[in-house]
């Protein structure tokens, strides 16, 4: 049986400026024990997937081509986005360019994830579900009342809803409830299954997607018939409203990389990046810390972020200003 892993990797990480920029987001840095995000994610999925399928921007696809290539990738698929239309699209190119039956293993490409044993008998469960017409998500057993994701509302693997992003006293009451996960963002089902289901729900997305997929030249998708097709995530679109969801609590070590805070995690204590209660990154001069605790100190050639890791959320917003303010810092 074909089964895809379809990487999503069109997101910019603006959460990590100024390291990740419009040039290279931060799924393609080498930060990571010399490999990048997008690269890990690759390699840890093929244990399980027999294929890969990359849904990404038209200003970054050289770089997961030659991520691709240089670890020997056989036989992958690119699908190019002209412009972002959100995930329920991005899925539903992947899913129109396979047969019914492919399972999608659908990832985003910016992920850390560890425990490889325990991540594949998640993948495989949700496999076998997929193959019974289910459409699957994975939920994460929380260790802590994280504010920054999602939650699933579950019981074994019955979803009994999702929640948004909560404030942190929500937060402690669903860790303390027992039988709330975190929403990882990834996803397994048939392509056939999706595509119905997504017809159901979004018919105009489905629709609009189809004549975009239909009209696209060697992956690339062309960009008047991209920009009709409405912009909606996939739990918007088709996992908070269809009949036929499933979760598989997982257990196995899990980080977005959304923000300093969680790369602030990443590095141990010892570390060259790590000073103390502090974190350095992208500097090559010596940093010293006096009086400080949980500083993240950022330095590339052009910028210098320095900021309290309680704050990584607002990263976005420095980002945001300087869409309009400079530009050219983003690229």
């Amino acid at each position: 049986m074909k089964v895809v892993n379809v990487v999503l990797s069109g997101g910019v990480g603006s959460r990590l400026w100024p390291l990740s920029r419009k040039s290279r987001p931060k799924q393609y840095l080498p930060i990571f024990e010399g490999k990048s995000l997008f690269e890990k994610t690759v390699v840890r999925n093929s244990e399980v997937c027999n294929q890969v399928m990359v849904v990404g921007g038209v200003d970054n696809y050289k770089l997961s081509r030659e991520i691709l290539n240089n670890i020997g990738t056989s036989g992958y698929i690119e699908l190019i986005e002209a412009a972002p239309r959100n995930t329920a699209a991005a899925i539903a190119f992947a899913a129109l360019s396979l047969p019914e039956d492919a399972i999608m293993l659908v990832t985003p490409s910016d992920h850390l994830i560890g425990d490889q044993e325990v991540y594949n008998d998640s993948l495989n469960q949700a496999v076998n579900m997929a193959k019974n017409g289910f459409l699957v998500t994975f939920g994460l057993i929380p260790n802590k009342p994280e504010t920054g994701f999602g939650y699933i509302e579950h019981e074994g693997n019955n979803v009994l809803g999702f929640r948004e992003k909560p404030e942190l006293e929500q937060a402690q009451a669903y860790l303390k409830k027992g039988n709330f996960l975190w929403n990882s963002g990834m996803f397994c089902f048939s392509a056939g299954t999706y595509l119905i289901e997504l017809g159901k729900y979004e018919p105009e997305v489905l629709k609009a997607s189809k004549l975009a997929v239909e009209n696209s030249t060697n992956g690339f998708l062309p960009l008047d018939l991209s920009m009709e097709i409405p912009s909606i995530s996939v739990d918007y679109a088709v996992m908070e409203r269809s009949e036929k969801i499933k979760v598989v609590p997982s257990s196995f070590s899990w980080s977005d990389m959304g923000s300093f805070e969680a790369l602030f995690d990443y590095y141990p204590v010892g570390s060259k990046e790590r000073i103390g209660e502090n974190l350095v990154v992208g500097s090559n001069k010596h940093v010293e810390f006096v009086g400080l605790e949980d500083v993240v100190l950022v330095e590339t050639k052009d910028a210098i972020l320095v900021l309290n890791r309680s704050n990584a959320q607002d990263v976005k917003k420095v980002y945001e200003r300087l869409e309009k303010e400079n530009p050219g810092l983003l690229n």
